[in-house]
């Protein structure tokens, strides 16, 4: 039903404020894409199912009703509801995709060919359209027909097999990487393909699944494996190859210290008042030091627990050693840098009232970075405004 009572979202003035999305996906690999979009200042256009629309609004927690996970990934973006079974919408929608300058969706591999939108039709629609493909598995392959959730692919992808301790159970990665890194690998190809157009003036099709990019992520976990064929493990908090690198216990909690060469390891003996483990022949290279690693946290955990943890970060940060402490979530939402860089915004919805939500950690000299967003539109909340563009500005 269409109450036409969210605003009309543009999103916040961007270098794309020229570019007009439609946004066929949902819950989060596609909707984090084309909200950093939004972000960035294009015009995005959620075609969502009439009735229950994307998934994600029936996803808790709810703030008046109105799912918060939904509002987050979705502020500034405006909807429609069309049923792609029936010939009225149809018709709308491609008259959405003449007009359009890309289109994600994040199906499984085949559906938009089934529902008579596959990549040849979208070129007769619109050659220059640029069309992300957010999948599992991708449009090739032989698991391209699966269906998958971030667990899965976080499984399949290797990254559970070196996240949490030794000898415990699996553990999955406490945020969804597996969809966050495939919205981000495909914004990155939605920009790449925007590109080429200007050179080309022709569209793209990127093809992008959410196993691939947990590959690509386990970056020296693979270098390792190939250069030496021993299959990488968990290991804590620890680094798997810089040493001292992990988390150390002090009086009353854990220093993350981060000494990744040399002259940081002396700096911070120095800072530990400890300038024998700067000449102890088994710390005197990172190889040793790796080698050594038990032994050297040994000698580093006994100083640091004669101190509590903010006291070992003043004295260690003033030394210039990288370290830092572990926040809980209420601990980050409130850290005064977090604030002064417009990581937490909000937005006022029609139904929810102020939300507040992570910020665009994107800042571009010209444009603001403000910290207050539009917010996430109602379902079919802007069909009129959406119709309007239909009426008013001519296909591409």
């Amino acid at each position: 039903m269409n109450n036409n009572t969210s605003q009309e979202n543009s999103g916040p003035a961007g270098p794309l404020d020229d570019l007009l999305v439609i946004d066929m996906s949902r819950v989060l690999a596609g909707p984090y894409a084309t909200m950093v979009l939004a972000d960035l200042g294009a015009r995005v256009i959620k075609v969502e199912v009439p009735g229950t629309g994307d998934d994600a609004r029936h996803f808790g927690p709810f703030i008046n009703g109105t799912s918060a996970y939904f509002m987050s990934l979705n502020r500034g973006k405006e909807s429609i509801a069309l049923d792609l079974k029936a010939d009225a919408d149809r018709d709308l929608f491609e008259g959405l995709v003449a007009r359009a300058d890309v289109l994600v969706e994040n199906y499984r591999a085949g559906t938009m060919d089934k529902l008579g939108f596959g990549w040849d039709r979208l070129q007769e629609l619109n050659p220059k359209l640029v069309y992300a493909a957010i999948s599992g598995f991708g449009q090739t392959g032989p698991y391209k027909e699966r269906a998958a959730y971030d667990m899965v692919v976080q499984g399949m992808g290797g990254i559970m097999s070196v996240t949490g301790h030794p000898d415990a159970p699996p553990t999955r990665v406490g945020t969804s990487v597996g969809d966050i890194t495939a919205g981000l690998f495909g914004l990155s190809g939605i920009l790449a393909a925007v590109i080429e157009r200007q050179r080309t003036g022709r569209g793209t099709m990127v093809d992008v699944g959410m196993l691939d990019c947990q590959v690509a992520i386990l970056e020296n976990a693979i270098g390792r494996y190939l250069a030496e064929g021993v299959v990488p493990g968990p290991l804590g908090a620890r680094h798997p190859s810089i040493t001292p690198f992990e988390a150390y216990h002090a009086k009353d909690g854990y220093v993350i210290i981060a000494a990744g060469n040399k002259s940081l390891f002396d700096k911070l003996c120095s800072a530990l008042q400890r300038p024998d483990l700067a000449s102890d022949p088994d710390f005197e290279t990172n190889e040793l030091r790796t080698r050594n690693h038990e032994k050297l946290k040994d000698q580093i955990e006994k100083r640091l627990a004669e101190r509590p943890v903010e006291e070992w970060l003043d004295i260690i940060g003033a030394a210039g050693v990288p370290c830092g402490p572990i926040n809980n979530v209420e601990q980050v939402v409130n850290d005064s840098h977090v604030l002064a860089r417009n990581m937490i915004v909000s937005s006022n919805h029609v139904t929810a009232g102020p939300v507040r939500m992570a910020g665009n950690p994107i800042k571009l000299s010209g444009h603001e970075d403000p910290l207050e967003r539009a917010a996430a539109p109602e379902l079919d909340g802007n069909r009129d405004a959406v119709l309007r563009l239909l009426r008013d500005r001519d296909p591409v």
